[in-house]
């Protein structure tokens, strides 16, 4: 199987960066390499052992550290488990199973058996809120909340090759510009950790290669299968996927839903801590 990095180089350039990254990792954590049918997966854990399970799920060109600003205040509730995706950007196996099979779900079955996760609530952004739809949807029962910040497989795919494959061709400055776009332009001086994530995504953009295929459309049925409280975040400024699409099809097939529509927020969203917080404990949002 090919490589998930444009060069060997590149590869430890990140992977060197992400490591560093994780030594700051704001809370007490425990690191594991667990092995599965897909090859090794790393998972970072923190929290108490004894709280309940919460699984989360990065983005694509993306590793366990984006999680690094919301495990501070959700690790006080939860044990929350941070799992590198298999052939993506952390330190788990570069492999990409398709997409249109059960192979995702049973990996990650083979995660949750071998840290003793049961019924844990899963927030995934992007690929990651994909794949916890997918997982949701494909084991009824087994889920207890979900959070999906801008999935995939709902809305529609929107086609942004035309306005970054130039961008891109303009070296650093246009790989910033770049990143504004996908992740928002910022008003306000960045924390040392968030400051460390961005510099991260930015080198990560730059050597690794992402996946070709689109996301498999979630079905409408599959959509109302989902029995569990759903707390859906989404960006009117989504350079991905159509946002006001997956609004619709979630409102529209999902019975207990609650949305946070952001018109002006873009396709990583931050500042959802709290929000997610109230959420997952089952208080009402007041944020």
């Amino acid at each position: 199987m090919p490589s998930v990095w444009k060069t060997p180089g590149g590869a430890r350039i990140v992977r060197e960066r992400y490591e560093a990254a994780l030594r700051h990792w704001p809370v007490e954590s425990r690191r594991f390499t667990v092995p599965t049918r897909q090859g090794d997966t790393f998972v970072i854990e923190c929290g108490s052992e004894d709280a309940p399970p919460l699984v989360l799920l990065h983005g694509t060109a993306s590793n366990s550290a984006s999680w690094m600003v919301d495990v501070v205040a959700w690790s006080q509730h939860f044990r929350v488990i941070c799992i590198d995706i298999i052939g993506d950007a952390g330190f788990s196996a570069e492999v990409r199973p398709p997409l249109k099979t059960g192979d995702h779900a049973d990996w990650l079955d083979d995660v949750f058996r071998a840290r003793d996760i049961e019924m844990p609530a899963i927030a995934g952004t992007s690929l990651g809120g994909w794949l916890a739809l997918d997982y949701a949807t494909r084991r009824p029962g087994k889920v207890r909340r979900l959070v999906l910040f801008c999935p995939g497989g709902v809305g529609r795919n929107l086609n942004i090759l035309l306005w970054a494959l130039p961008l891109l061709l303009l070296g650093p400055w246009g790989q910033r510009k770049l990143t504004e776009r996908i992740g928002g332009k910022r008003t306000e001086p960045l924390s040392e950790t968030q400051t460390a994530i961005a510099e991260l995504l930015e080198l990560t953009f730059a050597h690794f290669v992402p996946r070709r295929s689109n996301l498999p459309q979630i079905t409408d049925e599959a959509l109302r299968s989902l029995t569990m409280p759903v707390l859906a975040i989404l960006g009117g400024k989504d350079v991905f996927i159509d946002s006001r699409e997956t609004r619709q099809r979630l409102e529209a097939n999902v019975r207990n839903l609650t949305v946070r529509f952001l018109p002006d927020a873009p396709h990583f969203i931050a500042g959802q801590t709290e929000a997610v917080r109230q959420f997952l404990i089952g208080e009402p949002i007041t944020v």
